[in-house]
């Protein structure tokens, strides 16, 4: 029988021995929710629907056994590792929660068996258990293995979030909250990539903030991180896809990475910039082109080859960036590089 309660724990046996009744009493004292599947196949389908936090095995059951259900599952581990892990290449402005895949990740499996010879226990090891317990059951022991490897689990589980949290701090400009540098360089590397092996056109806008040193000598630098938090914010809202990756480039410089977006694309995008940018209206007396904060842009585009590197397009987008401010600020150039 498979209850369909949400379950912190899943069980798999079609053989109703006293052991299992004993061991659903524990659950419930313990203060787990158990859903129970009659064969291996339903417990894979339990395993996906459900975020379970330990798995309890039994090695022989009709239709898939127990070791082929644990290699099964591992599978499902490996995938969502590997699909989360795309997604946080993939994802440039950090949208995408990890979190949201972490269920099928490093569940701990317990094989419970009647077999206890060598041969099998080391099969369990080898096809991803965690723990091997053998009938007849020590309700003692059981109690104890599942509080271990539940509190092993949520252990991990802080590690983990732990560990991500530092990657995105690792990653993130302190002031602005926007990408870093080393996520900037990081990132163009990725996407170049990409790009190479799908064919698709790259685009990179470079902004730089009109006459900023004269606005933080005017007004003082907090109102000087202010201006700077207010423009990278009003970027993010101008490269809204999850492929996009805003990031502070340098000083007063932000840097915009397109992917899958040619030459005119990103000229839509620097349009709706400057636009939402001067809607700010944020006061700079000391501009020679406006009573307010504007931005010169410049634009590189080009389709990547794998015989050429990135620099290429950060090159053409400089330049873009030159021409902009030769011609007066408050504008965009495009350049468009070709390998």
């Amino acid at each position: 029988m498979l209850h369909t309660l949400y379950g912190q724990c899943v069980k798999e046996d079609t053989e109703f021995f006293i052991e299992y009744f004993a061991l659903d009493l524990i659950m419930d004292d313990e203060g787990y929710q158990v859903v129970e599947a009659a064969n291996g196949e339903q417990g894979l389908e339990a395993y996906q629907r459900i975020r379970p936090h330990l798995v309890l095995l039994d090695a022989m059951m009709p239709v898939m056994d127990g070791f082929v259900c644990c290699t099964r599952l591992q599978k499902l581990s490996d995938q969502s590792r590997e699909v989360r892990n795309h997604l946080s290449v993939v994802n440039g402005n950090g949208s995408f929660d990890p979190k949201n895949l972490y269920f099928a990740d490093h569940i701990p499996v317990l094989m419970i068996t009647g077999l206890n010879d060598q041969e099998s226990v080391d099969r369990a090891f080898a096809v991803g258990a965690t723990d091997y317990l053998t009938k007849p059951i020590h309700l003692a022991v059981l109690r104890q293995r599942v509080r271990r490897l539940i509190q092993q689990f949520q252990l991990y589980q802080q590690l983990e979030e732990a560990n991500r949290e530092l990657r995105r701090l690792a990653l993130l400009d302190g002031l602005t909250g926007v990408a870093n540098r080393r996520r900037f360089d990081e990132y163009l590397e990725d996407e170049w990539n990409r790009m190479v092996r799908e064919r698709l056109p790259l685009s990179l806008i470079l902004c730089d903030i009109d006459f900023f040193k004269r606005y933080n000598d005017t007004y003082g630098h907090q109102a000087g991180d202010d201006c700077l938090r207010r423009v990278a914010d009003a970027l993010r809202f101008c490269a809204k896809r999850s492929v996009d990756l805003v990031a502070r480039y340098g000083g007063e410089e932000f840097a915009v990475i397109l992917p899958n977006t040619n030459a005119a694309g990103a000229s839509r995008v620097a349009k709706v910039i400057l636009e939402v940018v001067s809607n700010l209206e944020i006061v700079h007396d000391q501009s020679e082109v406006s009573k307010h904060v504007t931005l010169s842009l410049g634009i590189g585009s080009i389709y990547p080859k794998p015989s050429k590197t990135p620099q290429m397009l950060i090159s053409a987008a400089d330049k873009a960036l030159y021409q902009a401010k030769a011609a007066g600020r408050n504008r965009y150039f495009t350049e468009i590089a070709v390998p």
